[in-house]
């Protein structure tokens, strides 16, 4: 089969390189632009983009993907089947271009989590588990035809960040697996059941982030540990922003909501409405991420 692949980040480019060590023919990989980065603001390639170069593959980065230029660009590649993985909305002139259709690897057990943030909201939710799932093209985001899904545990300590780079594994091995399917035929696409109940996966916005201790240490913990490493969560002490990217939960009783304190064995802790949290690495603004232990000698004197 002759595939056209749509990726920017690195959880799409482990894919690609799986789908190029399993002999199948890329004929073109769609990214994004090069984007200005740092303090220099030099331009930077996607991860994808680093990634295909590194195999040999040509490259394709549209700014418009509805401009006539890109898509007769496309039409010329006579594509058989294309796959998109962490990519932008893609017109439907796009995606139903290959003869065989576009499938897509999101990182949920579709319809659960359909949106833009499935991995951070699941952990934030406080889910034992998860998983990635194949799936064809439709109009509507996240809810075209199921092909295959692959299920896992999360750990009641795993960051996003963690269970991002699990998944990009399984993902890869899932995305290689639908592709033999397809190419065998033996892949029967079984539409998505009602998504009415389930949880959903918007975009993370800065007011997920902020910390309320007026919540259960147990849900501040999976807040934390849901928004670890990016964006981070945060909160206000004695007039300094603090980003915590890792917690766990403490057995002192809290003496007040949010507030740091030291527990036994000098432990940096925080109240919670409901129990309280040992907070094990944070960033206090304008200075580099940090050990509590770091933080209770250079903060808390």
């Amino acid at each position: 089969m002759r595939l056209i692949y749509f990726g920017t980040p690195a959880f799409a480019a482990c894919s690609l390189e799986r789908i190029v060590q399993e002999g199948y023919e890329v004929v073109a990989v769609v990214t994004a632009p090069d984007k200005p980065a740092g303090r220099g603001l030099q331009l930077r390639e996607s991860e994808v983009k680093q990634t295909a170069i590194k195999l040999g593959l040509p490259v394709m980065q549209p700014i418009n993907l509805k401009s006539e230029e890109f898509q007769s660009a496309l039409r010329a590649l006579d594509a058989d089947l294309g796959v998109v993985i962490a990519f932008r909305m893609m017109p439907v002139a796009v995606w139903s271009m290959p003869r065989l259709g576009t499938f897509n690897l999101h990182a949920s057990l579709l319809p659960a989590y359909r949106g833009a943030a499935p991995i951070n909201r699941a952990i934030m939710n406080g889910e034992t588990k998860t998983g990635v799932t194949t799936f064809f093209l439709r109009h509507e985001i996240d809810t075209g035809d199921l092909l295959l899904q692959e299920e896992t545990a999360i750990g009641p300590d795993e960051t996003a960040g963690e269970l991002h780079d699990r998944l990009m594994w399984i993902g890869a091995d899932l995305v290689a697996a639908t592709l033999k399917g397809i190419e065998e035929g033996n892949l029967q696409p079984i539409p998505q059941g009602n998504a009415a109940g389930l949880p959903t996966a918007p975009k993370i916005f800065q007011d997920d982030c902020r910390i309320d201790w007026n919540r259960g240490a147990r849900e501040v913990h999976n807040q934390i540990r849901g928004l670890s490493p990016f964006p981070g969560a945060f909160t206000e002490w004695q007039g300094h922003v603090i980003k915590v990217y890792r917690s766990r939960m403490a057995e002192e009783a809290s003496p007040g909501l949010g507030i740091f304190f030291r527990g036994a064995s000098n432990r940096l802790c925080a109240g919670c409405a409901e129990g309280a949290l040992e907070l094990l690495e944070v960033q206090p603004q304008g200075k580099k991420r940090m050990s509590a232990s770091d933080f209770l000698n250079g903060w808390m004197k």
